[in-house]
């Protein structure tokens, strides 16, 4: 894995796990053993950048998720019962609820900058839209 996504997937873990105030720089380099230097590198404008390609990576992991469950599964009801499923597993393994939630790291957006508020509705709408579709779809199919 190249440093940039260790330090996106770390980061990830760790806004979920603590929300973005209660995670520091410190605390992400320890846990991706880089250098400051290397974090700004990748991230020249610090840590709202790091969350930023946070929320983009977890859209495209919650969505590619999705989409596969949705169809490994006939109904709505066995796919919602199966990411219900695989968020207790995470619950139970982890200690805490992460996967498919956005709220620990969307909970503090209204004190934020544009840019990270704006990002983080993008990434609910294009799950939910998925969501919906999918229901629609499957919907069309009982008919």
């Amino acid at each position: 894995m190249d440093t940039k996504s260790l330090i996106i997937d770390n980061a990830t873990i760790l806004f979920q796990q603590k929300g973005y105030k209660g995670v520091g720089l410190n605390e992400i380099l320890r846990v991706c053993n880089v250098t400051k230097g290397s974090l700004y590198h990748h991230f020249p404008n610090g840590k709202e950048e790091l969350l930023i390609a946070c929320l983009h990576f977890l859209n495209e992991v919650i969505t590619l998720d999705i989409v596969d469950i949705f169809e490994r599964y006939p109904t709505t009801l066995e796919a919602t019962n199966s990411m219900i499923e695989k968020l207790i597993v995470n619950l139970e393994t982890e200690g805490t609820i992460t996967g498919y939630t956005f709220s620990s790291m969307v909970s503090e957006m209204a004190t934020l900058s544009d840019p990270v508020r704006k990002a983080a509705p993008n990434s609910m709408q294009k799950f939910k839209g998925f969501i919906l579709k999918s229901l629609w779809k499957m919907d069309i199919q009982k008919s």
